[in-house]
């Protein structure tokens, strides 16, 4: 039996709007297992946003339960919470909310700082193999304004990546990048998750779900639709069919 790396059992959130109730999850249930790429789907006001949040441990459902990697969520406080966020989730944002004035590798180490365990020595050379991985090792020393966004949002997958969690959540990770740099960021994806790393992909884009291996699809506080993608296709592929044009948004670097 494949091991469950995320399970959502019935999941409700509420928040209290003045007098009234908004019910933004209404009895939510899904698994993510081990190894497995999906992307989760929803409209605007579909929930999506708040189950982003619930997964990411950065909110509590009001009723029901989250299992991250054998954890339920709703037991632990809040600094618990943020130390189970720490080791366990691989965060990449649309805005790639990288400091602006740090280097690439400092940007990478970042989550490492919260780690006694482990020493500068170590953080320097998880972060070097971290952008090794996502093949920006010659973009150490940039900062931010250096790079194209492609390549910010390369960073940030890194450092998604260093702290070696057990799941990578997406949330609109191509939403401010032109479609050839999605394709190429989405052939990354595939890449890492051929190599066995787990993702959560939040995204509204029909295309960017094609790459994964099943969809999660929100509609006004309800999964509507949770099926496996028989079709899966290839980011790379889907690259390499992209007409010529001048977008030079990203350059191979020599």
């Amino acid at each position: 039996m494949a091991d469950k790396i995320l399970d959502i059992i019935d999941i409700t959130r509420n928040f209290k709007m003045g007098e009234e109730i908004v019910h933004a999850l209404k009895g939510v249930s899904f698994s993510v297992e081990k190894g497995e790429f999906v992307t989760i789907m929803g409209s605007s006001g579909s929930g999506k946003s708040t189950l982003l949040n619930i997964l990411g441990c950065l909110d509590k459902p009001t009723s029901g339960d989250y299992i991250l990697d054998g954890v339920n969520v709703k037991n632990l406080s809040r600094d618990e919470l943020a130390a189970l966020r720490n080791r366990k989730i691989g965060f990449i944002f649309q805005a790639y909310n990288l400091l602006p004035r740090t280097t690439a590798q400092e940007n990478v180490e970042l989550p490492l700082l919260y780690n006694s365990d482990v020493s500068s020595e170590e953080r320097h050379e998880k972060a070097i193999t971290a952008l090794a991985a996502v093949k920006l090792q010659d973009r150490m020393d940039h900062v931010p304004n250096q790079m194209s966004g492609g390549q910010q949002q390369r960073v940030a997958i890194a450092r998604a990546l260093v702290n070696e969690p057990v799941m990578i959540l997406a949330d609109e990770a191509t939403g401010n990048l032109d479609t050839r740099t999605s394709y190429e960021i989405m052939a990354l994806m595939q890449d890492l998750n051929s190599q066995g790393r787990t993702i959560v992909f939040v995204t509204h884009e029909p295309d960017i779900a094609t790459f994964s291996t099943r969809t999660v699809t929100l509609r006004d506080g309800r999964v509507i639709r949770d099926q496996k993608n028989d079709n899966i296709k290839s980011a790379k592929e889907a690259l390499a069919n992209l007409p010529i044009s001048d977008d030079t948004a990203i350059q191979p670097k020599k």
